[in-house]
């Protein structure tokens, strides 16, 4: 599984032989009755609305659930400013070779899989630039290892083995105090790295971890406990504005079309001449032979043909100008290779 890293992500319930700064502040590393029965959280409190849950019918119940999620993106909305302070955290990480890692255990965890995962189709991105870690390793985003989330000291011991110099540690943790989740941020301060901290409660114990703390007032869920619902949406939400942000600035698109895409089916090679036509006017079966003489490469056809250049200026120019998020209105460079090939042809 792409940016999930099998050996790096392995943590398996039991207590760890981690000291005191890894475990919970009463000195427990994991989740004792008492601590869940005391833990302060909407996503733990009943919603009065759905307190009749199991007396609706379908549409009642399906009409609700909506009704709940419908809250969410006002949530997100209302955090844009913190997460956009983190985007440009990402990206200064990422220029400078580091690595974005997301971790975190259940449902937090696998959604961070899955937007890593997807950032390689979209942008261009490998696990370079952006990976997960799921507690309990690979096998815990198809078959649940809830208790692979209490591991304090796993999640110290993986920051402390994989994050280098440069790179960003993000924390997911619905309920904001996955010990799992916890371990790792407390390394990752320790080793004097950057950390977020993506939660749906806004009393999140381990937000003074994070030097950017995401917390999401999305209420109570329609079911009790179960973050998969508003608090699991509304950290996908986040995780949507925060990735794509991200590879935005750092210069993988044209307007809001993506340049660096991987064309590896039928559909993504007919979205790419799309992409071509759209960004230029010009015919399809024009895009296609261009595309075809740039062997393939989007961002050398889609200057060519801004420019009204041959394949091989175009290409220049393009390496002339790279990607650069400090280029303001253009990190990607295309207009910049653009400008430059129709000053070289202007008459003088």
């Amino acid at each position: 599984m792409n940016n999930l890293r099998p050996d790096e992500a392995t943590s398996q319930p039991g207590p760890s032989a981690e000291s005191g700064r890894d475990r919970f502040p009463d000195g427990s590393s994991g989740r004792s009755p008492s601590n869940l029965v005391d833990l302060v959280s909407p996503t733990e409190e009943r919603n009065p609305a759905s307190a009749e849950l199991d007396a609706l019918d379908a549409r009642g119940a399906v009409e609700l659930i909506l009704d709940e999620d419908a809250k969410v993106a006002a949530a997100v909305r209302a955090r844009s400013a913190v997460i956009a302070e983190l985007v440009e955290q990402c990206v200064q990480a990422i220029e400078a070779g580091g690595t974005v890692h997301y971790i975190g255990a259940g449902t937090s965890g696998r959604l961070g899989v899955l937007d890593a995962v997807e950032l390689a189709p979209t942008f261009n991105a490998d696990e370079s630039m952006v990976t997960a870690h799921l507690a309990g390793g690979p096998s815990a985003f198809v078959e649940a290892a809830e208790g692979a989330e209490d591991d304090a000291g796993a999640g110290a011991e993986l920051v402390r083995r994989v994050c280098g110099d440069h790179d960003v540690v993000i924390g997911l943790a619905a309920s904001g105090r996955t010990p799992f989740v916890g371990g790792a941020l407390r390394a990752a301060r320790d080793a004097g790295l950057p950390t977020a901290l993506i939660s749906a409660n806004p009393e999140a114990e381990l937000a003074p971890a994070a030097d950017h703390a995401i917390l999401l007032d999305v209420g109570p869920e329609v079911l009790t406990g179960s973050t998969r619902m508003k608090a699991g949406t509304a950290q996908k939400l986040t995780l949507n504005a925060l990735s794509t942000a991200t590879m935005v600035r750092l210069g993988t698109t044209y307007g809001n079309l993506m340049i660096d895409v991987r064309a590896t089916n039928a559909k993504l090679v007919g979205r790419t001449v799309r992409m071509l036509v759209q960004a230029t006017g010009a015919e399809p079966a024009h895009a296609a032979e261009v595309l075809e003489a740039a062997d393939g490469h989007l961002r050398t056809a889609l200057v060519a043909l801004l420019a009204g250049a041959d394949v091989q200026d175009a290409a220049r120019a393009v390496a002339e100008h790279p990607r650069d998020s400090r280029r303001h209105g253009d990190p990607a460079g295309i207009r910049a290779a653009v400008a430059a090939l129709r000053t070289n042809t202007d008459p003088v």
